[in-house]
């Protein structure tokens, strides 16, 4: 017989070749202060040692093939096994910054009309300057206890279970599964809420091409889930100029300017270069959406500070083997 406990909470974990990332994920889900918790591991083929190391670890871990993979099929075969009231998303590529991560994050499902809770990222040392300021405006410093537009990121957020039983997620999609999932929810009349202290280091260390393919699909997505929306030509144009003023205003700021322009406008040109070639349809982009995901954060905006009472995770104390394997 399978094992029939109830956790307070499954987390799904995504993963291709994290080797270098997933071992610190799952060490700093051990240090949570909620620690009934079933961890799933759905690899969709790592030819690493992914899989190896995840298996140092409590997790129970589901194979899918590569040729099979989309982001709602991974998330739904995770699903299925999940038995906690709530199911926790997370990138193999993140790792949580406080022990109470993951009660943060959980919270506030105490309001019975909130269907998914998504938690604030931010970047590392790593992370292209251009990313960091698209964190620091999509992942504010004040949470959000009622939110009714579906803004939100799996890399980090949680679903109440039996909500996912009514409403799979959609496997056709190429991504913004989460934006799909959250409008649906939406629609059934429930809310969304936005945890700033359930914090995560989100790792990208992506070449242009691959922020090119990240935001290229992401826009294929949109149009499919409104294709109402579009993308123009001028708004390439005119967005890739007002980010790179903004994110050079902010490096600035920083002391950073000469260090950080090369990374600010190749990361800006790809991103907005591939929004603009996955759309491919003509008709009004809507507004709130188009702020959301393409204009730049405030030029006051602060630089970001965490409220967090909590001592950090100390992964430096974590020996080596425990994170990673060795080359």
């Amino acid at each position: 017989m399978g094992n029939t406990r109830k956790p307070r909470c499954s987390i799904v974990i995504r993963a291709y070749n994290e080797e270098k990332h997933i071992g610190r994920l799952l060490a700093g889900i051990l240090e949570q202060t909620v620690q009934d918790v079933q961890i799933i591991l759905v690899d969709s083929g790592s030819t690493d040692a992914t899989v190896a190391i995840a298996s140092r670890y409590p997790v129970e871990i589901i194979h899918i093939r590569p040729e099979e993979f989309t982001f709602g099929r991974s998330l739904n075969q995770g699903c299925k096994i999940a038995r906690g009231k709530f199911i926790v998303f997370a990138s193999a590529h993140v790792y949580p910054v406080y022990p109470d991560w993951l009660a943060k994050l959980v919270a506030p499902f105490d309001d019975s009309e909130v269907a998914l809770v998504y938690g604030k990222q931010r970047g590392n040392q790593i992370t292209k300057f251009a990313e960091q300021q698209i964190f620091a405006k999509l992942y504010p410093d004040e949470s959000i206890a009622r939110q009714r537009h579906p803004f939100c990121n799996n890399a980090n957020a949680a679903i109440r279970r039996d909500l996912w039983l009514q409403r799979k997620y959609d496997e056709d999609l190429p991504g913004l599964e989460d934006l799909d999932w959250a409008r649906g929810a939406i629609g059934q009349g429930h809310v969304l809420a936005y945890s700033a202290e359930a914090e995560i280091i989100h790792v990208h260390d992506e070449s242009p091409r691959a922020v090119y393919n990240r935001y290229r699909r992401e826009a294929m997505a949109l149009k499919t889930i409104q294709p109402e929306e579009s993308f123009h030509f001028w708004d390439f144009l005119w967005l890739t100029f007002l980010n790179i003023v903004s994110d050079s205003w902010q490096a600035l700021r920083q002391h950073a300017f000469i260090h950080e322009l090369w990374g600010i406008l190749w990361f800006r040109l790809m991103q907005l270069w591939g929004t603009y070639r996955g759309f491919a349809i003509s008709g009004p982009m809507t507004k709130r959406l188009k702020e959301t995901f393409y204009y730049p954060r405030s030029f006051s905006h602060p630089v970001a500070q965490s409220d967090n009472n909590a001592a950090p995770i100390n992964y430096s104390e974590i020996a080596d083997d425990d994170i990673s394997t060795k080359n």
